[in-house]
């Protein structure tokens, strides 16, 4: 599918690009309407809920500092809101400083009353997302080689679902494939460990059979295929466990896939580059920065 045909033209700015023509949105029941919302709370943090109409916001950075990297950003909030300033715009900027350009996805949260199979539903907006990116990458100066994915919280676990099963599924494509994941205190299981609030939007409280349990348990689903992958996690996190990125890491090291992993002893959940009081998780952006250089992403 060319860009072109959801929009005339890009430009380099940040743009805002509908993932899908307005009549072709996939799983939508046709004349199901909601209003969607856009709210700032009370720690500056921009909340969207009721989505409905699927986009990127490109991030781009100028062309003196262009490496030719570039991420997808998935912003978290349970599968009930996105948080889309502090994991979302305001990591998209950090990008820019790096030379990476950046694309905040802005997926649709799973509701049955303006969707089918609402657990296919963010997979298939993240796809959509990567592979849109990827085949308008020279308009960019992007490598299309040098694409990734980063995801916070629920936005982690729709991050790892597609860096574990972008060939899967009725959009499945190589064009879909991350180069590379960076996932920040991410629901990973929906096992013992999980987030049960993300699992219980995602799948539905009646939709918990255990094969379903097991194809979203991303730990579950690392393969030899899984791209290199670095994760960000507190140790006190009582909204996430810790355990959700051990999981995933030792599925890596499992199926040989590149994988660093920095955990940190406080910063619970949700910090986003808000890390000055926890003392050394303060440091995860340069460890980010290090590792993305080791991968010939950023110079």
């Amino acid at each position: 599918m060319l860009l072109s045909t959801v929009v005339p033209q890009l430009a380099l700015s940040q743009d805002i690009i509908k993932l899908w023509p307005d009549d072709a949105i996939p799983n939508a029941i046709v004349g199901a309407k909601i209003t969607e919302k856009s709210e700032t709370d009370a720690n500056g943090i921009l909340r969207i809920s009721n989505v409905s109409v699927p986009t990127i916001t490109a991030f781009i950075p100028t062309k003196a500092k262009m490496t030719g990297a570039a991420v997808m950003i998935c912003p978290g909030g349970g599968y009930g809101i996105l948080a889309a300033s502090h994991e979302g715009s305001d990591i998209a900027r950090w990008f820019n400083e790096m030379g990476v350009a950046a694309f905040v996805l802005k997926y649709r949260l799973p509701n049955p009353e303006i969707m089918t199979n609402q657990q296919e539903v963010p997979l298939m907006d993240a796809m959509q997302g990567m592979t849109l990116i990827r085949q308008n990458a020279a308009r960019y100066g992007i490598d299309p080689a040098k694409i990734g994915v980063m995801g916070f919280s629920a936005g982690g676990h729709l991050a790892s679902t597609l860096a574990t099963h972008y060939n899967r599924g009725e959009k499945a494509s190589d064009l879909a494939k991350p180069n590379f994941a960076i996932l920040l205190y991410p629901v990973v299981t929906f096992g013992e460990k999980a987030h049960t609030g993300s699992r219980d939007k995602l799948l539905g409280k009646l939709n918990t059979s255990p094969d379903m349990i097991a194809y979203y348990s991303n730990e579950l689903q690392v393969s030899p295929q899984t791209p290199p992958t670095f994760l960000v996690h507190a140790e006190d996190d009582k909204a996430v466990p810790v355990e959700n990125s051990i999981g995933f890491y030792l599925a890596c090291l499992k199926n040989s896939v590149p994988a660093e992993m920095h955990l940190y002893p406080a910063g619970g959940h949700g910090f986003g580059m808000r890390t000055a009081k926890f003392g050394s998780l303060n440091t995860w952006p340069d460890a980010c920065k290090a590792w993305l250089i080791g991968l010939g992403a950023v110079k």
